[in-house]
């Protein structure tokens, strides 16, 4: 097993972008069989990246100096006793690692205050638009968020209750904890679990919540209607449920039921998967593998994706083109090319500037 020293010298490497291959695996070995380990060096990342764009205090500098002598003071013993560093590092960078380790361990220091004294305090984990993210959870559980997805949970949750707030898109699959009930609260819904995969999409702009259930059982209530029986879900099933906006009070009584009218909560709205397509084809999870899918989307719906998809940002310059609908599916194309195949497919113009996309009806 490494030692401290050599541990926080591998997450400086790493989360400074200079690890090799062989490092980084290194360190994911390590964090792997150290679940404790693995989520100080989350905090460490988050700490990192938010750090890049502050200046340190003066206090802070004091202790890194301080600590800076100490680190000469004992490599110089370590020669005198014939230790060899683990790394054939130039004495420059070592102390420039040596640097960014200190600051790791400082922040860390702040990191395990901030957590005794508030041991609520919550943990975020974002998925960029444009990528996707797998992570594991504390209790063992893994989630994988699509782009421009994020869970937010308690440091504490896995003491009694196991609860992550869902915000777009995110792919679950739950270690089974029967005196531990794991909860996903996704818009005004809350989906209940023991042990089960599933997949839930519940994107802000989305008018609709989509569960999708691999195995397992889960149960679905809404939290602004405590008269009204759970839905369950069983495997291979997916229920389409309306999203009630976080403004809904402010709303007249006559806006909620046109909401609510057209996707009542009630198990009618469950609809079964083909059982005989794999789990690799099927649309409700085609994102897990890579694999962008739509079925009768109009352009408004597709262009969201798209713009998670490809980190892009979709303008409509005509009205009517909003109406056009598209059947198929993206893997490897760039986003020139998947323009060039919608073009192709439906008849419309577009131009492409930068990250930007401006689409109008073909003259």
């Amino acid at each position: 097993m490494a030692v401290p020293e050599q541990i926080f010298f591998l997450m400086s490497r790493s989360l400074s972008g200079e690890a090799t291959e062989e490092e980084q695996q290194r360190l994911s070995a390590i964090l792997v069989n150290d679940r404790m380990l693995q989520r100080q060096y989350e905090m460490l990342q988050h700490w990192w990246s938010s750090r890049q764009e502050e200046q340190a205090s003066d206090t802070e500098r004091s202790k890194i100096t301080r600590i800076l002598q100490l680190a000469e003071i004992d490599k110089a013993v370590n020669i005198e006793n014939g230790s060899t560093p683990i790394y054939p590092l130039k004495k420059k960078r070592f102390r420039w690692y040596m640097a960014a380790a200190i600051l790791l361990l400082v922040s860390f220091t702040s990191y395990q205050w901030l957590f005794k004294s508030n041991p609520r305090a919550a943990k975020e984990i974002l998925a960029q638009k444009g990528s996707k993210t797998r992570t594991i959870l504390p209790d063992g559980s893994t989630v994988m968020l699509n782009a421009g997805s994020r869970i937010v949970y308690e440091q504490n949750f896995t003491d009694t209750l196991r609860e992550v707030t869902l915000y777009g898109e995110g792919y679950f699959d739950v270690v089974k904890k029967t005196n531990c009930p794991f909860i996903v609260h996704a818009g005004n819904f809350n989906i209940r679990v023991l042990g089960t995969a599933f997949n839930v999409k519940s994107y802000a702009e989305d008018s609709n919540m989509e569960t999708t259930l691999i195995r397992g059982l889960v149960q679905i209530t809404r939290n602004d209607d405590t008269k009204q029986h759970p839905i369950y879900l069983h495997p291979l099933e997916k229920v389409i449920l309306p999203v009630i906006a976080a403004s809904a009070p402010q709303q007249s009584n006559t806006a909620k039921k046109s909401i609510t009218g057209t996707l009542p909560f009630t198990p009618d709205n469950i609809t079964p998967l083909d059982a005989s397509l794999k789990e690799t084809e099927r649309i409700e999870t085609a994102w897990i593998y890579n694999r962008l899918q739509f079925r009768g989307d109009d352009f408004i719906t597709l262009a969201r994706k798209l713009e998670r998809w490809y980190n892009v940002v979709v303008h409509f310059e005509d009205e009517r083109v909003k109406q056009l609908t598209f059947n198929g599916s993206l893997e490897n194309e760039t986003v020139e090319q998947a323009f060039e195949a919608l073009h192709t497919a439906t008849s419309f113009n577009y131009t492409i500037k930068q990250n930007e996309i401006f689409i109008g009806s073909s003259k």
